[in-house]
């Protein structure tokens, strides 16, 4: 077996080796502030860890682009950075959607790393631009290899304000998903068959959001 001489021919044979969770498949919906309490009760009941209180988070995210002479689409990428603990900032690649009609879930190229607190400035160095900026807080839930997030996304105030106290809707967020390798598409139905299990409280469906005219959550 030849020897791997690189960190890049490294990356490329851990792809080819479908070890990378490098797909992301998702279904989002929403449910009102008056009705989230019965969907958190029906997901404790669902989801593992039936006894204990679900996993809370509340970050802010950087959502920037990078336009690119050769494509069309920009270059997407996340900067996530907890609220409520200490710990490394997130970056994510965010690939175009792809929404196939045959398959139930919408899929997408993504990739997560942990990084440093300079890495804002890093990546407006490259030439990045701020898209937008919001903070989600909520709740996490996990069956199997499954996440489930339920978060009110809020706006950044200004800096005299406390972060995240405007809501920009009566709503919650809600999102199934799972990161895994290139080829798993039984995943689809997984999900699909876990979705159903939440109507009617909530209407987990395939967004196609070069219809709404905005860029992905």
């Amino acid at each position: 077996m030849a020897q791997i001489t690189s960190s890049k021919e490294l990356l490329s044979q851990a792809l080819q080796s479908r070890i990378i969770p490098n797909q992301e498949y998702l279904l989002q919906g929403s449910i009102l502030d008056s009705a989230v309490d019965h969907l958190i009760h029906r997901l404790r009941g669902l989801c593992d860890t039936i006894d204990a209180s679900p996993e809370s988070f509340h970050d802010v995210e950087v959502c920037l682009s990078l336009r690119q002479p050769t494509q069309t689409a920009p270059l997407m990428l996340r900067v996530r950075r907890a609220l409520d603990r200490d710990a490394p900032f997130q970056l994510r690649y965010i690939g175009q959607p792809e929404l196939d009609r045959s398959r139930p879930t919408l899929v997408r190229s993504s990739i997560d790393v942990g990084c440093t607190s300079t890495i804002l400035d890093f990546l407006t160095e490259l030439g990045c631009r701020l898209d937008f900026e919001y903070v989600s807080r909520g709740y996490i839930f996990r069956k199997g290899r499954m996440k489930i997030t339920v978060s009110k996304i809020k706006a950044v105030p200004g800096k005299q304000q406390e972060m995240g106290t405007d809501s920009v809707s009566q709503s919650y967020l809600v999102e199934l998903s799972v990161l895994a390798p290139n080829g798993q598409d039984s995943i689809g139905d997984e999900m699909r068959i876990f979705a159903e299990q939440l109507k009617p409280l909530v209407q987990l469906e395939k967004i196609d959001y070069k219809r709404l005219g905005g860029l992905p959550m």
